[in-house]
């Protein structure tokens, strides 16, 4: 049996689809399982896990039509029994691919805009569920290959190298972090669609690392993030100083999920770290409310503290859906949402976690 797990979508998202894929290699322990992701620190996250036979990992958007098409009808000659389009990947492009693979049976969600055309591209779906999560959507799709949950428990999986969680406690020792409390932060949130109007603005990151700087010598802080956040990195270094405030040189996912290990508190809004850090198991884990967070991508199995957004109000439902659309609202006016949030009530929220 040839099965090929899809996770085309987010970071986090492949990160979530690896409790499916232990699933499956309990379910069929001698067939091959591949997986399909996007982004390279997707196919990163999945380095070391004893689960899957192979990770294809392509840009399709950066690749253009001609190179993708070659690609996926390559793929195709894998000749699957099964693919899998895990949670969410809801834009019917990522059914397109499903079907250019050709494999027998084509698993896929189905989403609130679903057509009669999305019918011709899979051919067993199941409706997603906004009041659960990602991997219990992605669970739920054992039954159309013939499969059925077997682990007592479901986890995010991520398999550290031992070199990995030494260059993370080499750090901690340089910069002689090992008697302070550390906290995390990312502050972005993605680049796809409008997802950077979901940030908490860099403004208040701002301030509020100066306030703990001024307020709190016993704290020192670690800013997480990619080349997307270089620019913010740099400004807050500028402006705050040096002697608390760490830009870890992290060279991919991985070394940066080590070292948020060592975090005593993580603040972000959701984001793919926001789930590494679920996954490293920090205590203290803070989630800004965006209009994007729902019951689905919520940290799973790990506590967190949801600083909620007055804005928002419970209707994240109501600004965005796995529909393939933007978040609903003007630039404007997702800006104003996210600067709601004081740096007052992120300042207390972060330093009563500390202290409790």
């Amino acid at each position: 049996m040839k099965i090929l797990v899809i996770s085309l979508a987010g970071i986090g998202d492949t990160l979530m689809a690896t409790p499916l894929i232990h699933e499956l290699r309990a379910n069929f322990p001698n067939a091959i399982i591949d997986v399909l992701s996007m982004w390279p620190a997707s196919s990163g996250l999945l380095a070391g896990n004893p689960y899957f036979n192979n990770v294809y990992q392509k840009n399709l958007i950066k690749s253009g039509k001609i190179e993708s098409l070659k690609f996926l009808t390559q793929l195709g000659k894998q000749r699957y029994d099964v693919s899998i389009n895990t949670h969410p990947q809801s834009r019917i492009h990522y059914r397109v691919v499903t079907r250019l693979i050709n494999a027998r049976i084509r698993i896929s969600h189905e989403y609130d805009h679903a057509s009669i055309f999305d019918r011709l591209l899979v051919n067993r779906t199941l409706k997603q569920d906004y009041n659960i999560h990602c991997i219990e959507n992605n669970l739920a799709l054992l039954p159309l290959c013939g499969a059925k949950s077997l682990l007592p428990r479901h986890e995010y999986e991520l398999f550290l190298t031992d070199a990995e969680h030494q260059w993370a406690a080499d750090f901690i020792a340089k910069n002689n972090l090992a008697g302070r409390k550390r906290i995390g932060i990312h502050v972005g949130s993605g680049g796809t669609k409008n997802l950077a109007l979901r940030r908490w603005p860099l403004a208040h990151y701002l301030a509020l690392i100066k306030r703990l700087n001024q307020n709190r010598p016993d704290i020192s802080i670690l800013l997480f993030g990619g080349p997307e956040e270089e620019k913010d990195h740099a400004r807050i270094l500028a402006e705050t100083g040096r002697t608390h405030v760490f830009v870890p040189h992290t060279k991919d996912i991985r070394q940066a999920a080590a070292l948020v290990k060592h975090c005593d508190a993580f603040l972000s809004v959701d984001t793919a770290l926001m789930h590494v850090a679920a996954a490293m198991k920090v205590p203290n884990q803070i989630v800004i409310e965006t209009p994007t967070i729902n019951k689905t991508v919520e940290p799973y199995n790990n506590p967190f503290v949801l600083i909620k957004n007055t804005v928002v109000a419970g209707r994240n439902l109501d600004y965005y859906r796995y529909d393939g659309a933007d978040i609903k609202g003007t630039d404007e006016e997702l800006i104003r949402c996210m600067a709601s949030i004081s740096v007052d009530e992120v300042c207390e929220t972060l330093t009563k976690a500390l202290d409790k």
